[in-house]
């Protein structure tokens, strides 16, 4: 088993000053934590995998391909692979679990 911890995986990626920390990749998936703050411009390009992204906490919007929703804590959000996607008009500092499968290349 592996189990991780919220708040130690969130100092890990701000120690690291980076918008997304991998902490764990299988065979068949990856995941990771993203994070955006408020105000913040989403760079994302489309990813060669599929994903589910969860929000853990915040409110933006995202818009995968042409349709756009709000999402704030507990939103699940999936995004086939190829297609542009982008969180936007974000309110709160934003924190996403992002699944991969397969892993992120």
């Amino acid at each position: 088993m592996k189990a991780f911890r919220l708040d130690e995986l969130e100092a890990e990626r701000a120690a690291n000053d980076g918008r997304y920390l991998q902490f764990l990749r299988e065979r068949n998936m990856s995941v990771g934590l993203y994070a955006l703050d408020a105000g913040a411009l989403d760079p994302q390009q489309p990813h060669g995998q599929d994903e589910v992204y969860f929000v853990v906490s915040g409110r933006a919007s995202i818009t995968v391909g042409t349709e756009t929703t709000q999402v704030a804590r507990g939103s699940v959000v999936y995004v086939p692979a190829g297609v542009a996607h982008k969180f936007h008009h974000i309110t709160e500092d934003l924190r996403v679990m992002v699944v991969f499968s397969p892993p992120e290349s």
